[in-house]
């Protein structure tokens, strides 16, 4: 993210003395990606950022995927996966794994209660808020995250999740194993985004203020690469990592709520790339929102049949109708998993039905990965077991 900002108290020069109001120093911190090579920010904190006082393991759960074997189209019904006791739920350690390979992974949750202060180092999170509101606190300062809000965390970015009113707080959260950010397409060579690109920096809100909390002996848990892939290691630091007094830079964390997407529409079917709004390495993210649809006079609005062979393409439904999958028994809260190899596209009857349509009201977030998923536990747990033969209206039992 290029869009420089600052917040709080830095000194006039990079890398010089900024001094407290009883004239000791306080301690800078470079938070940069690609090895000082690509964006970062510099943040300036009251204690010591390296120092720990006590390091145990943080056993993350079941992390574990299986193969989609045999090879299947699948509906799971996240909405399923949480009952009541969603309320004893935190966004950070009650995430149930859905899908994942080895560039990202889907978890969902439904939350009732704050988080543990969390640092993911292995990738970026982009986390989807399908409803409820939080305040997300960072080591940049917080925001205020609400439905339909992206909220981008980069990589070791400290945060937590604190859920606010009575509503669940129900999260879709994208961990990759890279950066997200915008489609390059979408940007100058310094960074800017473009005339054509379907949402601009006004649409961007990051941290305003620091927190400067004060507090002592604190625990983070911090998910990271292992030798035997991702683990998890509980700290204890002697200072709050929020004691940041000011920061400036261009990589911090923001939101982007999809409603600020401006659809790209045209007089045929216009395919998913026009929806796309991030992208990180071995994926991307599109959204589908309420929108006009083809005027072509013999357009047929809802998808073609496509075999997408280079991808797995997993859409998440968090509001309206979405037309080309009516009677399939998906809806709010489904997630489809489409899977590359296999043919898919609008279910019988979606596409006579669509003619003359001149709106769709449907929301969607796509994520689509150019290596195969595999199943999670919680993707396991809520899947359907019938989508496979919705196009044919006949199974193997039949």
């Amino acid at each position: 993210m290029a869009h420089y900002r600052r917040a709080g108290e830095i000194p006039p020069k990079r890398h010089t003395q900024h001094r407290t109001p009883e004239g000791g120093l306080y301690y800078e911190e470079l938070m940069g990606e690609e090895g000082f090579s690509s964006d970062s920010s510099l943040l300036y904190h009251r204690g010591v950022p390296s120092a720990i006082v006590d390091a145990t393991v943080w056993e993350l759960g079941d992390v574990a995927t299986t193969p989609n074997a045999p090879l299947l189209p699948r509906h799971l019904k996240l909405h399923d996966l949480f009952g009541e006791d969603w309320k004893a739920a935190d966004a950070v350690t009650g995430r149930r794994l859905v899908l994942g390979n080895a560039d990202v992974r889907i978890s969902y949750v439904v939350a009732g209660e704050a988080s543990p202060l969390y640092r993911n180092a292995v990738g970026d999170e982009c986390v989807y808020v399908e409803s409820g509101t939080a305040v997300v606190e960072t080591v940049f300062g917080a925001l205020d995250a609400r439905q339909g809000d992206y909220v981008i965390l980069p990589r070791a970015t400290t945060h937590r999740w604190i859920p606010t009113g009575s509503d669940p707080l129900r999260l879709y959260a994208i961990e990759a194993n890279s950066h997200i950010a915008p489609p390059k397409r979408y940007l100058s060579r310094y960074g800017q985004l473009l005339e054509h690109a379907p949402y601009c920096e006004r649409d961007l809100h990051g941290p305003t203020e620091p927190l400067l909390v004060e507090d002592t002996d604190v625990e983070v848990l911090v998910k990271h690469r292992g030798s035997t892939g991702i683990t998890g290691t509980r700290y204890v630091v002697p200072t709050h990592p929020f004691d940041v007094v000011g920061w400036d830079g261009c990589l911090y964390p923001y939101r982007f709520n999809i409603a600020d997407f401006e659809p790209i529409t045209g007089r045929v079917h216009q395919p998913p790339p026009a929806h796309q709004v991030f992208e990180a390495d071995n994926l991307v993210i599109c959204n589908f929102v309420p929108r006009k649809v083809d005027y072509h006079p013999l357009s047929i609005p809802v998808p073609y049949y496509h075999a997408n062979v280079d991808s797995d393409e997993i859409m998440f439904y968090c509001g309206g109708n979405y037309e080309a999958r009516r009677g399939s028994g998906i809806g709010q809260g489904s997630i489809s998993v489409h899977p590359g190899g296999h043919s898919h596209g609008p279910q019988p009857g979606a596409m006579e039905r669509s003619i003359g349509a001149e709106f769709f009201d449907e929301l969607a977030v796509m994520v689509d990965t150019f290596r195969p998923l595999e199943l999670g536990e919680g993707g396991r747990a809520v899947d359907d077991g019938t989508y496979a033969w919705s196009w044919s209206g006949r199974g193997p039992a039949s």
